[in-house]
């Protein structure tokens, strides 16, 4: 997982929360948007990383 996910999400849900403390539906809309990327950028990255993993368990099941 990346840390730059991790902390783009955190910062859209600061945005988020501070547009919903000042009534600025924009501000916590964008908020809502970064975060939401964010988290999928993340998933991504993790389904990514398992495919990677799945395709050398099956490389090495070949070389046997």
């Amino acid at each position: 997982m990346g840390i730059e996910d991790k902390l783009n999400q955190a910062k859209g849900a600061l945005k988020e929360g501070a547009g919903k403390l000042t009534g600025d539906k924009k501000t916590e809309i964008e908020g809502a948007v970064e975060k939401v990327v964010a988290k999928a950028k993340d998933g991504l990255e993790d389904v990514k990383e398992g495919i990677e993993g799945a395709v050398e368990g099956l490389k090495n099941n070949f070389k046997k």
